[in-house]
């Protein structure tokens, strides 16, 4: 299957043509001509597997249609809600670059800036609004947006803002909207207030399921490293000096222990950076733009925060903290997988996180595999004696342990065609 033979109108096919783009991926193949008759659409499917365009190609298709029918200043047609700046401005990006050869209009709204920019092109006019539900229900408190011509909703990730305690502000955006409508719902998990608001909002839907969450990518290299807690950033140096690491995503639990890591990671002459929730917008997308321009090595996220990072080729996540959920786990592994690569996912295990492992286990159904093998074994032993101990690996760290990067190169080599995000 390819992309010219799904009925898409011969502008969006040139400009998917010019990124590269001919394969489907299976959330578009079967979801893209459903959507493009006026089904409503339940997608449970993880960040990376094409669900951006899934949505978004109909959406122009459907726009490009009424807007030679319509003059005067644009209104806003369609309405995309996404959980974090980042993946606001990824999926504009998407509608921007599938839609080059279109005349409609694009706008990404979010907080942590000045609302003034966006606010003036919102007077100006745009068809499609992409925005996070905080700065979106506030301009629209302050009659800045209008939503009674909305004929395409899409809520993304909307387990995340679940997670993130933004569902009420989304159930107040949603009275805005008209009840005609074509309705597009994605989450990775279906919890029960999640599949309740799905139930409320489709209609008739088609249902789409790509890798549930249960069951991790199996071209992706999972391995766990027992280790006591003090001693996770000494491992995840000693692990970061092997150069086959090419590009490195390494998650923390929380936004100061990120800054601790990089910190840490500094002091041993490996650079990384952080981008978590206490960043500036500016700093994030720098950041970020660092890390996808290889600029950095290492990048060092919450989960939160790494929701909008959409980077290909990357070959290694480290789980420096386990999550407390253990869903989140195959969403960061994930990151690694994508457009049919393969590649590396490693996770630090403490005494505290026996059980969290345990847990994840369960839900992927797999043991996963444990290295023994290194300098920083977990060990029950008094704080003082374990610094003594370790500390002489500080200054010289062996290389010899992690020697994993070839199947990650052979999958790279071997990958398939580009696909769309």
């Amino acid at each position: 299957m390819q992309f010219k033979n799904l009925n898409i109108i011969e502008p969006i096919q040139k400009a998917l043509k010019s990124e590269g783009y001919t394969e489907p991926t299976p959330i578009q193949e079967m979801a893209i001509p459903k959507l493009l008759e006026g089904k409503d659409l339940l997608g449970c499917a993880q960040t990376g597997t094409g669900k951006t365009a899934a949505f978004a190609v109909p959406i122009l298709q459907g726009l490009s249609t009424e807007n030679k029918q319509v003059k005067g200043k644009k209104q806003i047609k369609a309405l995309i809600l996404a959980p974090t700046r980042e993946l606001a401005i990824q999926i504009g990006d998407s509608f921007k670059t599938y839609g080059r050869n279109l005349n409609l209009k694009t706008l990404v709204i979010y907080g942590g800036v000045s609302q003034n920019p966006q606010t003036k092109q919102l007077g100006i006019g745009v068809d499609i609004l992409v925005a996070t539900p905080g700065r979106l229900l506030d301009l629209i408190n302050q009659r800045y947006v209008r939503l009674d011509n909305v004929k395409y909703f899409v809520l993304d990730e909307a387990d995340y803002m679940l997670d993130m305690g933004m569902i009420q502000d989304v159930k107040k955006i949603i009275k805005f909207i008209p009840k005609v409508r074509q309705t597009m719902f994605f989450s990775a998990t279906m919890p029960t207030e999640i599949s309740n608001l799905a139930d409320r909002l489709l209609n008739d839907p088609i249902k789409v399921a790509i890798t549930p969450v249960s069951s991790p990518v199996d071209i992706i290299e999972q391995a766990v490293y027992y280790v006591n807690k003090k001693n996770k950033i000494r491992l995840l140096s000693h692990l970061l000096d092997d150069k086959a690491v090419v590009s490195a995503l390494v998650f923390s639990r929380t936004k100061h222990g990120a800054d601790k890591i990089v910190k840490a990671l500094e002091k041993d002459g490996i650079h990384a950076e952080a981008i978590h929730g206490n960043k500036s917008q500016n700093k994030r997308q720098l950041v970020l733009k660092n890390f996808k321009d290889k600029k950095t090595r290492v990048l060092v996220a919450t989960d939160i925060a790494a929701r909008g990072i959409d980077v290909n080729e990357l070959s290694h996540v480290f789980n420096f903290d386990l999550p407390d959920v253990s869903e989140t786990y195959v969403h960061r592994i994930g990151r690694t997988g994508r457009a049919g690569l393969g590649g590396i996912a490693i996770a630090f295990c403490d005494q505290e996180e026996k059980g969290l492992l345990k847990d994840i286990e369960k839900l992927i159904s797999k043991k996963i595999s444990v290295v023994d093998d290194h300098p920083f074994p977990l060990v029950d032993m008094p704080n003082e004696i374990k610094e003594v101990q370790t500390h002489k690996y500080s200054a010289g760290k062996n290389k010899s342990n992690h020697k994993r990067s070839s199947s990650y190169n052979a999958q790279k080599n071997n990958s398939p065609k580009k696909r769309s995000k």
